[in-house]
């Protein structure tokens, strides 16, 4: 169990919006087995970062850069119909929502899939607690992330969330603050 207090001494800024996301982190974690302090630590430390702590639900950017990646699905014909329906691209219309930024027509399908929600259709559905934190949850849980935090593996976690180590000092400040303040 992770209190307001260990949350706010892990994410200061997010003062103004802890107390809606806690009940829906902890379910999330429970949910998806980020049951230890080196799961939840890491987990914690990478959702603070992507979502400046709490404060950005959605990508501050445009999106517009992810208009021509293949990788995330946003090339695919469906992609491509479903973002112009919405009169928008789909680099613009799936570009990151939620705490851990869910990104791409790939990643927004899959969550559709595992999670029952029309997040393919409604993406800003991640931007709200419940949808955000279980999507951030399952992302972490598929892609194996539990056995990296079980090893330590910070820098691997970085790689698989951000497609590259952006800011990875700021992530590792808050990841070895999270395990301080939960230990």
């Amino acid at each position: 169990m992770i209190t307001r207090d260990q949350m706010l001494a892990i994410m200061p800024y997010a003062a103004n919006r802890i107390d809606t996301f806690i009940p829906h982190l902890i379910a999330s974690m429970d949910e998806f087995e980020i049951n230890t302090q080196g799961r939840r630590a890491a987990f914690l430390a990478q959702l603070g970062h992507e979502s400046g702590q709490f404060r950005y639900m959605e990508e501050i950017a445009d999106g517009s850069a992810y208009d021509g990646r293949v990788d995330l699905g946003n090339t695919r014909p469906e992609a491509i119909r479903i973002a112009h329906r919405n009169g928008t691209t789909p680099g613009r219309f799936w570009k990151g929502h939620g705490p851990i930024q869910i990104t791409g027509y790939h990643n927004h399908l899959a969550m559709m899939m595992a999670l029952g929600i029309d997040c393919l259709e409604n993406p800003r559905l991640l931007c709200e607690p419940q949808h955000g934190c279980r999507s951030a949850a399952q992302f972490w849980h598929s892609h194996g992330l539990n056995a990296l935090a079980d090893t330590g593996n910070f820098l691997r976690i970085t790689k698989i969330i951000n497609g590259g180590y952006n800011h990875y000092k700021q992530r590792l400040a808050l990841y070895d603050k999270a395990r301080e303040v939960l230990a």
